[in-house]
């Protein structure tokens, strides 16, 4: 079975296929990979047989295995995923990693904003290294609330999280969130809008659009969270966002236009300026 469906996902232009292939049978068996391996040499019901051929048939057609297995694990946390929602992504890690180093008191109060929520990653993330913080979580999508407040209950942080539907495109959007903030932090939308269909079809295909397209340059957010940070962060409050390759200085001259001090940037995994930190 393992063998069938690596050679189905190497067809279909899928690396890691030996890996993803025993994700796959894992999850149709019900399994953790390490129960797969020790009853590997058991007969598979036919039911598990069929289900993997399912789900193998959607990974084929490029849909993200966090979709199809429904969870993808970030800064070592589960969080359920759907198409409703970004999948998660290591790259995102940078920003948790800046808030900690620039934010180092684990027991302070912190209040923390995080703009275009999504599944609740960062927010719930910080919420998790800051036992003391509260946030609020701005999102435009109701089923992508959904998805966060599931993510707030599992972590156990529902009760320091307020998650509030929004939408940064419509004046006064910033009234109802209150404040001030001590960090507000985003992973906007930052592709551009003619570049999405260029994406890997995992993006392009399934990942939600509004999550994703930034405009004709890409920077559209960037200047609303910029022209709206002043009002919503306290003095000496931070400012994070994420970036895409080769955005971060532009990004930070629209971020000091907007009277913020630049404070520096964080490079993810891959070398790329993937974390812009600026203060009020």
């Amino acid at each position: 079975m393992l063998r069938d469906t690596a050679v189905a996902l190497a067809a279909a232009g899928i690396d890691n296929v030996r890996f993803e292939a025993r994700l796959l049978l894992a999850h149709a068996a019900g399994l953790s990979a390490e129960q797969l391996i020790a009853r590997g040499a058991e007969p598979a019901p036919a039911a598990v047989a069929e289900r993997l051929r399912e789900l193998a048939a959607r990974r084929v057609l490029r849909e993200p295995m966090a979709y199809i297995v429904g969870e993808r694990e970030f800064w070592g946390f589960p969080f359920k995923v759907s198409p409703a929602v970004l999948v998660p992504r290591p790259d995102s890690e940078t920003l948790i990693e800046a808030a900690l180093a620039l934010m180092p008191d684990r027991q302070r109060a912190w209040r923390i904003l995080d703009l275009g929520l999504g599944s609740g990653c960062l927010l719930l993330t910080l919420l998790r290294e800051y036992p003391a913080a509260s946030g609020v979580g701005l999102e435009l999508s109701e089923e992508a609330l959904a998805v966060a407040q599931a993510n707030a209950e599992a972590l156990e942080v529902a009760a320091r999280a307020r998650l509030v539907s929004g939408d940064w495109r419509q004046p006064d959007w910033q009234r109802r969130l209150g404040g001030p903030f001590d960090l507000l932090v985003s992973n906007p939308p930052y592709i551009e809008a003619a570049a999405i269909e260029q994406l890997m079809p995992e993006v392009a295909r399934f990942e939600p659009r509004l999550a994703l397209d930034g405009g004709p340059d890409g920077l559209a957010a960037y200047h609303a969270i910029a022209s709206a940070a002043p009002a919503l962060v306290a003095p000496g409050g931070r400012v994070l966002v994420e970036a895409g390759e080769g955005q971060a200085l532009e990004i930070s001259r629209i971020f000091t236009a907007a009277g913020l001090a630049m404070e520096g940037l964080w490079k993810d995994l891959a070398g790329i300026d993937r974390v812009v930190s600026a203060k009020h």
